[in-house]
Parts: structure tokens; C-alpha cells; sequence
């Protein structure tokens, strides 16, 4: 038993029913797995239509790479022999195997795109702003970027796993893009792949980190972002409701209330009114949040699962360094980067820039740590925070939108357009037939 009188096997169990709003907030607080939340949460942080439950849907997605990804590691040999016949076998020997993998990769592939649309969703609504409670969003903010960041590198590491051609040439891209780094390049390269080519040293290195340590930094990172969600007051939304409640509070301290013992100031009324407000905004956390958190859980699952299904993963021919395929290209998620640094490639006689570092590591570099530090040069005022589009913020969510689109648009070209020797055709345009260089 613990301190308050509760064993650790009740901390797990908790009721869906609460009888009362006091047994509603003690079930939130006693459960291991709600503690995060508060007793009572605000209507419209529930809503669908403000926050879409992005970052829920994020977590679920990594709850099921976990689960699939250690289902895997029994089936998996890390070996430059072994692993593309054991993903051979995934797919034709071992029962539902195919599904596993698939559902492990889609899981993947979504975690990437749902944690960038949260982020989108985050800035549109200054939800990094200051609470007027306190706390730090900003620090949170910083942390959801990482969380981007470690995300990509997550996916990225498992995409090297299969060992195909699609895996190899990645390696390949990728080692490449750091070994364009002024003075440190080579070094960081070596680094990368464990030596000065891509081979076992390289399998196992980029194993262990798609395994181990960058699983137990994002677990870290997640954890700290939604406690930290809780110390800071709640979803961004949650300001609107505190600063009302200032206002009226304001605007009550200078009025008369006649009562049947004479007059007051006040103080008394204010507190009417806040209690009034939050009875009227706010509702128990349980059962109300629990069993949105177990539809958008159910939800994810079921679509994740579909998806598996319908699209099945992709494996290339085994991983071969004397045979490059024409075009060789990135995971999807970086293909703006590759047509980036395409771009970037300018040579003027003997002198060239490289686009390798241009493109592949000081725009997104510069983009990242512009990401990171908005919160302290955004100067717009605490009622633009929890709120879609306001027009004070109208600027700096159109110059937000552009860099949106443009990397949209370089994904588009690089994976659709972009053909042999990297040269442009339209998406009906057909590709001509080139021979393989060995």
C-alpha cells in the first residue's frame, strides 16, 4: 500500500462510472496512466475542430512502433546476410508476418506526418505562447521541435533495416549530405556508417539506434511534453477562458452590490463569477477525456491497420553497391531536402556551391533553429494565443503557410517528377528506358 492509502494494482484499475466529481477528480489523480490530466478539463480543449487531436494520435502511433517494433526484433537479424531474408520471410514464411511489418512501416510513415500537421496545428494557434497562469510553452515548443527531429530520425533508421536497394541508396544519400559539411564532414561521415563504407558496421550502428537509444529519448521527450502540457495550464484554449474570467474580475472590482448586510466591493462577486465561468467551461476529466483518449486510440489502431492492408510495403532487390538505380532517391519525408540540394547545385566554371550542405543541412539547420526560438520573437498579445487565425497574427502565419507549401511543392517534384539522371518530367510524361550502370 502506498501513502494515501492505495495499492499499486489500483493506480491501474479506475472507474469508468465515477459516482461524483469528487471521485471523477481522484480517479485522475490516483491512475498511473492519467496523472498527466487534471481533474477537469475545458469543453473546448475536448473539441474536435481545435486541436484534432494531433498530438494524441502521434502518441498512439509510437505506442504501436513499440509494440510491433519489439514483436519484430524476435523475428529480425541485424546481418548484412541475414536481414534481407529474414524481411523475405516476414513477408512469404511467417503467419501474418506481412501484416506486422506493414503495420510497423505505415505506423512509421504516419507518426511522421501527424507529428509535422501537430506542429502546424501548434504554431496556427500560438499555442507556444505564455500562459497567463505561468509555465513554459515555450520550453514545450523547443521540445515538440526535437520531438519532430527525433521522429525523422527514428523513421529514418528503421528505413536503412531491410537492407534493399531502397535502404542502401538512402544510406548512401544520406552519407553523403554529411560528409558535405565544412572540415567536420568526413569525420561525421565516418561516424555515420562506422567507417569509411557502408556495410555490417553500419547495420548494426543504425540497429541499435532505431532500437535503443533513439526509442528511449523520444519515450523521454513525450513524456516530458504532455506533463509539461499539464504544468502549463492545459491546451493553449484554456487562456481564453482565464483571461475572461480577468476581465470580469477587473471590471467587477469597482462596482457597488447591494445586499441585505449593506454594501460590498467586489470581491465576493468575483469570486461568483470565476466559480460561475469555470462550472460553465470546464468538465470532469473522467469519463469525459478517458473515453475520447480511447476513441481516438481505437480509432488510429483501426485506421493504421487498414492502411497496412490496402497498401503493402515495398522491398526492393537486396542491397547491392554495384548497381544504382537511376533515380536513387530519399525516404519520402526528405525528398524536399534532395530536391533541395538539386536546386542549391549551382556551378559557375570551377567554382561550385554545394548544394550537399547548402540545401541538405544550413536551410534546414537555419529553418529548425528559426522554429525553436519563435515563441521569443513572436510579440503578438496573449489573446492571439488558442486561437485559430487571429488577424494580429496574420503576417506571420502567411510567411508560416508559404514555407509550408514550398516544401510541399519540393516533395511533390522530387517524388513525382523527378526522373533518371534527376532531370524534370511532368507527372504523364513517360520515363525513358536507360540501361543499368554496374
Amino acid at each position: 500500500m502506498t501513502q494515501q492509502g492505495v495499492s499499486w494494482i489500483d493506480k491501474l484499475i479506475w472507474s469508468w462510472a465515477p459516482e461524483s466529481f469528487k471521485e471523477a477528480g481522484e480517479s485522475i489523480v490516483k491512475n498511473f496512466w492519467l496523472h498527466w490530466f487534471p481533474a477537469k478539463v475545458s469543453r473546448r480543449s475536448l473539441a474536435f475542430n481545435y486541436s484534432f487531436w494531433l498530438g494524441t494520435i502521434s502518441a498512439v502511433l509510437f505506442a504501436i512502433l513499440g509494440v510491433t517494433g519489439v514483436l519484430l526484433m524476435f523475428l529480425y537479424v541485424p546481418s548484412v546476410e541475414r536481414a534481407y531474408p529474414t524481411m523475405k520471410d516476414l513477408d512469404y514464411v511467417v503467419a501474418y508476418g506481412w501484416l506486422l511489418r506493414g503495420v510497423h512501416r505505415m505506423a512509421a510513415h504516419l507518426m511522421v506526418a501527424f507529428v509535422f500537421f501537430h506542429m502546424v496545428r501548434v504554431f496556427y494557434t500560438a499555442a507556444y505562447k505564455k500562459s497567463p497562469t505561468g509555465g513554459s510553452r515555450p520550453l514545450n515548443w523547443i521540445v515538440g521541435v526535437l520531438l519532430l527531429v527525433v521522429t525523422l530520425a527514428l523513421s529514418y533508421s528503421g528505413y536503412l533495416l531491410p537492407w534493399d536497394q531502397l535502404a542502401y541508396w538512402a544510406m548512401v544519400i544520406g552519407s553523403n549530405v554529411a560528409k558535405s559539411v565544412p572540415i567536420l564532414g568526413k569525420k561525421i561521415q565516418f561516424l555515420l556508417i562506422g567507417g569509411t563504407e557502408i556495410g555490417q558496421a553500419t547495420l548494426i550502428r543504425f540497429y541499435v539506434l532505431h532500437c535503443v537509444f533513439l526509442p528511449l529519448i523520444a519515450l523521454t521527450l513525450i513524456v516530458y511534453h504532455m506533463w509539461r502540457i499539464r504544468k502549463d495550464g492545459g491546451l493553449a484554449c484554456m487562456d481564453q477562458m482565464v483571461l475572461k474570467s480577468e476581465k470580469e474580475r477587473v471590471e467587477s472590482v469597482g462596482s457597488k452590490t447591494y445586499s441585505l448586510l449593506g454594501i460590498t466591493r467586489g470581491m465576493e462577486v468575483n469570486v461568483l463569477t470565476s466559480a460561475r465561468a469555470e462550472e460553465e467551461n470546464l468538465i470532469p476529466s473522467a469519463p469525459n477525456l478517458a473515453k475520447r483518449i480511447l476513441w481516438v486510440t481505437l480509432f488510429t489502431m483501426f485506421v493504421t491497420m487498414v492502411l497496412a492492408i490496402l497498401v503493402r510495403m515495398p522491398l526492393e532487390a537486396p542491397a547491392n553497391s554495384a548497381v544504382a538505380p537511376n533515380p536513387a532517391k530519399a525516404p519520402w519525408y526528405f525528398l524536399w531536402l534532395q530536391e533541395l540540394i538539386a536546386d542549391t547545385t549551382i556551378r559557375l566554371g570551377r567554382f561550385t556551391i554545394n548544394g550537399g550542405f547548402v540545401g541538405g543541412v544550413l536551410i534546414p539547420g537555419v529553418l529548425a533553429l528559426w522554429l525553436a526560438l519563435w515563441p521569443f520573437l513572436d510579440k503578438s498579445s496573449p489573446q492571439a494565443a488558442g486561437v485559430w487565425f487571429p488577424r494580429e497574427r496574420l503576417r506571420q502565419n502567411v510567411v508560416f503557410t508559404l514555407i509550408v507549401l514550398g516544401i510541399l511543392v519540393l516533395l511533390f517534384i522530387g517524388g513525382i517528377c523527378r526522373g533518371p539522371n534527376w532531370d524534370f518530367y511532368w507527372p504523364w510524361q513517360p520515363w525513358p528506358e536507360l540501361p543499368m550502370h554496374f
